[in-house]
């Protein structure tokens, strides 16, 4: 039988005692200044802990509509663009295996915004730390619907951040390779 509490326990304290391996600043293109976060990723044996806090989200206060925010690993290193789209060298979603989406390596749960704050936790088997490092975490504008080919008619990229590995002593980036 799985043991649910046991799996929480220890990747509970796995990540209380183990530094993130790598980690994104994310930022808030045009419209969308006040958004930053920070996505921190820790290699476990079952997969990528992938921790995230995300604040300055649009606020739909709307009930049953708006608040959650598609997020992808996207392929591309650099979250530079052009007027039209601020963060096209983001690419499409990492996705090494041809995937057809929402099965694609980068694909990760929706932010839930609260008042525009976002924080959760999810493990992925998808991708190891290794392999994204040099890639970029998109936040875009809208939910993923988890059936639109190729990226689950998310809308435009909002907010976004370069994956770095960081020094396992003092947490700070170092160059990916």
């Amino acid at each position: 039988m799985f043991d649910a509490q046991g799996l929480f326990t220890e990747l509970y304290d796995w990540i209380l005692q183990t530094n993130p391996q790598a980690m994104a600043n994310v930022k808030g293109g045009a419209g969308n200044e006040e958004l930053n976060g920070v996505i921190y990723f820790f290699q476990t044996e079952m997969g990528v802990v992938v921790m995230y806090s995300v604040g300055g989200l649009p606020v739909n206060t709307q009930s049953c509509t708006g608040s959650v925010f598609a997020m992808h690993i996207h392929e591309g290193g650099s979250c530079a663009g052009t007027a039209d789209d601020p963060f096209s060298e983001t690419g499409g979603h990492y996705n090494p295996y041809g995937c057809p989406h929402p099965y694609q390596a980068g694909d990760l749960p929706p932010l839930f915004s609260n008042g525009g704050y976002a924080f959760g936790a999810v493990l992925s088997s998808r991708f190891g730390v290794e392999e994204i490092l040099g890639r970029t975490v998109v936040v875009h504008a809208d939910v993923d619907d988890f059936h639109t080919q190729p990226a689950g008619n998310s809308g435009k990229k909002i907010a976004c951040g370069v994956i770095y590995a960081l020094d396992s002593a003092d947490k700070t980036c170092v160059e990916a390779k």
